[in-house]
């Protein structure tokens, strides 16, 4: 399959992030947790896919979120976690190569993503579940004016 056959198959739409993407799951259950407004659902699932040149631009949330890995080239996780530290995580199948099937990036750190190659398809799990008022998206200039020592990549993976 090609990125455009699955975008139709899935009816994926446009994340504000970058690339596509389709809920596939919302819990029936929800629950208020500690430190979000309101009840959430307890867990959330997406598919999502990202071409050659696009990105998903740093962003946060307030939950953990677990990357799957199913088809397509590695794609790479890059995250800011709460010490400041750089992390390169590659998802993908060749886990003899240090290539990752599941990868969690921690709640409330900045996180972005690429292809590295034609196209990524992905899932994403997170818990409690995603909900649009627990997502951030970084700002260029205050995201470097914090993390000065990792401008090069936050001028690349934000808009």
């Amino acid at each position: 399959m090609n990125p455009d056959q699955l975008i139709q198959h899935y009816k994926m739409e446009k994340h504000p992030e970058g690339g596509a993407f389709l809920e596939t799951y919302r819990s029936p259950l929800s629950a208020t947790f500690e430190g979000f407004s309101g009840d959430r659902a307890c867990s959330t699932g997406i598919l999502f896919l990202l071409q050659q040149g696009e990105i998903s631009a740093f962003h946060k949330i307030k939950s953990d979120e677990m990357w799957h890995f199913y088809l397509g080239e590695p794609l790479e996780v890059i995250e800011i976690d709460l010490t400041g530290r750089l992390i390169r995580t590659i998802l993908g199948s060749d886990i003899l190569q240090g290539q990752h099937l599941q990868y969690t990036v921690k709640a409330g750190h900045w996180f972005a993503s690429h292809s590295l190659g034609k196209f990524s398809l992905v899932g994403c799990t997170v818990a409690p579940g995603f909900d649009f008022q627990d997502f951030v998206m970084a700002k260029r200039s205050q995201l470097v004016s914090e993390y000065p020592q990792h401008q090069e990549p936050i001028t690349k993976f934000t808009y």
